[in-house]
């Protein structure tokens, strides 16, 4: 059987956010819903976790807890395990924002932050929130087939407990699981290469060979955007101008305020696309003074920038010599001032450094470093990279350095941290020199095309919702094909049948 286009679902679960979008188009969307992977539970005041009536929920003696994660994979997100909490006690999305905003006292619990589930119950509540509160489905006539993302080399049993979830709790009208690295590589227009997913705290690296996960040379390092935020704000401190406004001599902040509220700065900052990553691969990006080509223009939906770039080009034919002498000196000194609540705040080129701990961890030292795993050594990106590549067989090695595809919520933002890694990773190919079929030469770093217009201004932040819905596309929409489960299939053979239609785990 097939499905229309209109009523397919795609859910993207990452470490720490969810996104989901409901339909599919002929210009595939940006996700629709996107909200922290996360729960809580209001507590009373004697700690106590409280059910969704406001009464105590009786602990649980007997109930196991989750096996915990591979220290590599460990994170240092909360997690509190209430066995006898039910889905509707938690809170999800907004309810929980909301009880947060307004003080109340809530545990937090992320069930996905070690790459795979850490509570089933809690997993259960996000996804049901996605379903039925965001996207207005509904349970009773549920004709959605749903295609989920999940973290690679999960157990089979995994597998089926999440196909169980969706048809006998949701009552999906089908069912399939694709791969995060595999749904972003699909995305860069690949099939084999590495995929670099930089999340909040940790980096996943995983190497691909024709549409196939190399399993066990994956890697995992302690490092994320949490690093480079809190390296960032270290940074500021020696901005005095900044730091006066914000802290002023009558009224100073005391340093874990301080710290706090340069944080948030930080976060505007980078968010707001202020961020670049220079690098030696970089090259200038040359203005086009010739005929310009309408066609190629409209096809590519730039013809507002075209024209707005037209009419600086006149502007500035008129600036005096002096003017435009000015202008270049602000240029070198890459100055910006940027309005922080009721602050006009000028930053100058250090927050180009925002991305530095991912290639030089040890510029962290003296940071607080709250992962659980940060015992162990850690791995810059390119040395995870190079030892991921270098596990997979020799003949592979040429096609996963042709396609590094680095993606993950920083590169929304800032642009570049692909070819800054790829002019990092160059001593790791080694004997370069050498001249044979499978001898790599070089290493390209790959991005999602210019042809997704729904997709140009978020970089490659999205590339896992964006092949999800190029997955979903094609086979919800193949009538013979076998990449999904049907509800006939899940009533004939069980939660097993996910397994028969999952070419990962054949």
């Amino acid at each position: 059987m097939s499905f229309r286009d209109s009523i397919v679902v795609i859910i993207e679960t990452s470490r720490t956010h969810i996104r989901a979008g409901l339909g599919l188009h002929d210009l595939l969307k940006t996700p629709a819903v996107e909200i922290q992977a996360r729960v809580g539970l209001r507590r009373n005041a004697s700690g106590e976790h409280l059910n969704r009536a406001q009464q105590p929920i009786a602990p649980g003696n007997n109930a196991a807890k989750p096996a915990v994660a591979s220290s590599s994979r460990m994170s240092s997100l909360p997690q509190d395990y209430e066995p006898n909490a039910s889905v509707n006690d938690y809170l999800v999305g907004t309810a929980l924002d909301e009880a947060l905003a307004a003080g109340q006292d809530v545990s937090i619990s992320w069930p996905f932050a070690d790459g795979d589930v850490r509570d089933w119950t809690q997993a259960e509540a996000i996804w049901k929130y996605i379903l039925f509160n965001q996207l207005q489905r509904r349970r009773l006539q549920n004709e959605s087939p749903v295609l989920l993302s999940i973290f690679p080399g999960l157990a089979r049993d995994t597998y089926e407990r999440t196909c169980q979830v969706f048809f006998e709790r949701f009552n999906t009208a089908g069912f399939a699981i694709i791969e995060r690295p595999i749904a972003q590589l699909y995305a860069a227009n690949s099939l084999s290469g590495v995929v670099v997913d930089v999340g909040e705290e940790k980096t996943d690296v995983t190497p691909i060979s024709d549409g196939f996960i190399i399993h066990h040379a994956r890697k995992t390092t302690s490092l994320g955007a949490r690093d480079c935020k809190n390296y960032l704000a270290r940074l500021l401190q020696s901005n005095q101008g900044v730091v006066s406004a914000l802290s002023p001599p009558d009224k100073p902040l005391d340093p874990q305020m301080l710290n706090a509220t340069l944080l948030e700065l930080v976060n505007q900052v980078w968010t707001d696309g202020h961020v670049k990553v220079p690098t030696s691969g970089e090259t200038a990006l040359i203005e086009d003074e010739g005929v310009t080509d309408i066609a190629a223009v409209l096809v590519a939906g730039k013809e507002k920038a075209v024209i707005e770039s037209g009419m600086k080009k006149k502007a500035t034919a008129k600036a005096s010599a002096a003017e435009q002498a000015r202008a270049r000196e602000i240029e070198a000194m890459d100055l910006l001032t940027v309005q922080f609540r009721e602050h006009s705040l000028t930053l100058g080129k250090e927050r180009h450094r925002f991305c530095e701990p991912l290639f030089d961890p040890t510029l962290l030292k003296g940071l607080p470093r709250d992962s659980v795993s940060r015992t162990e050594q850690v791995l810059s990106l390119q040395e995870a990279v190079g030892l991921a590549v270098a596990q997979a067989d020799i003949d592979q090695r040429q096609s996963l350095w042709a396609g590094l595809f680095v993606t993950g919520d920083v590169t929304r933002y800032v642009k570049g941290i692909g070819v800054a890694l790829q002019s990092r990773v160059a001593p790791y190919i080694a004997n370069s020199d050498l001249q044979s079929d499978v001898q790599p030469r070089y290493a390209r770093a790959l991005s999602v095309p210019e042809y997704y217009p729904e997709y140009r201004d978020t970089g490659n932040g999205l590339a896992c919702f964006l092949g999800s819905s190029i997955t979903a596309k094609i086979i919800f929409s193949d009538s013979g094909g076998r990449n999904f489960v049907t509800k006939a299939d899940y009533t004939a053979r069980g939660p097993h049948s996910i397994i028969e239609t999952t070419p990962a785990l054949l």
